[in-house]
């Protein structure tokens, strides 16, 4: 039986139904589930209990698969990190990003399954960086195209780093992860599409202009790519799992839950270098 997708916005997401993600995938199915990636994004799945194992196994489709520097992960299971906010050790992430920008090979695709969600809060947003690349201008389209920009995990980590033993716990990841220079706008290698890629969380500067105008630029993007008609909202259930293009798609989880816990388990499909 064919999939069946759903539109959620007018941008980007989709829910996908008659699928059971315990059961393995065929080609037939994988390749449905990688088009409809690609045309609408963020794919959202509810009502799919599956396990560790079964998660790598879908992971496993899409490619190679990476692994955090800075999160705990599951016994057995390195590729797949644990996403955790408690009473005791609040999350600390609140921005707009696409996921591990500070590597050469950001992710293709991120997975993301929820294990224990609050009652009420803890949303996750997601905007189209295709969509907000096509409501730019063309003189800023020209412009930004021309640009390249520095990313930095330290400056993604820098609450972290601040924590007492925070240098020390990280201090291989920071050897490990020196910054690196990605285009202001790259282009999909699927869809051929151009959009926009930098992003609040990792990205400190456009190499070539004054800091001023750095500032500035960046200033303006990240407020530009948040526009709600770029976007689309997630509320998580209990064993839901969404699959996003973390190529052309920012996110930002509204934290809005605290005391409450959240415990999310997430894998990262390894990608190429953006150009």
């Amino acid at each position: 039986m064919s999939l069946t997708i759903e539109p959620v916005a007018g941008a980007l997401g989709a829910e996908v139904g008659t699928i059971d993600l315990r059961e393995p995938l065929d080609r037939q199915t994988f390749a449905e589930v990688r088009q409809a990636l690609v045309r609408h994004q963020v794919l959202f799945f509810r009502d799919q209990p599956i396990d560790a194992a079964q998660q790598k196994a879908l992971a496993d489709w899409f490619g190679p698969l990476q692994t955090h520097p800075a999160y705990a992960t599951l016994p057995g299971f390195p590729e797949i990190t644990i996403l955790e906010s408690t009473p005791e050790r609040p999350t600390k992430i609140e921005k707009w990003h696409s996921d591990m920008t500070f590597r050469a090979h950001p992710p293709q695709a991120t997975m993301l399954r929820s294990r224990i969600v609050p009652e009420v809060g803890g949303d996750t947003l997601f905007a189209s960086m295709t969509a907000a690349y096509r409501g730019l201008s063309a003189p800023m389209q020209a412009l930004l195209r021309e640009l390249t920009a520095v990313h930095d995990f330290a400056h993604g980590f820098q609450e972290s780093l601040a924590e007492a033993g925070g240098r020390g716990r990280l201090e291989q990841a920071l050897k490990d992860n020196p910054p690196v220079v990605h285009p202001v706008i790259r282009t999909h290698p699927e869809s051929g599409e151009k959009l926009i890629f930098v992003n609040e969380l990792f990205t400190t500067r456009v190499n070539g202009l004054s800091p001023k105008e750095s500032e500035y630029l960046l200033t303006f993007l990240f407020e530009h790519l948040a526009a709600p008609e770029y976007c689309c909202r997630f509320r998580w259930s209990v064993d839901a799992l969404t699959i996003w293009d973390n190529r052309s798609v920012q996110h930002k989880p509204v934290n809005d839950y605290f005391p409450a816990h959240r415990r999310m388990e997430r894998i990262t499909i390894d990608g190429d270098r953006p150009y």
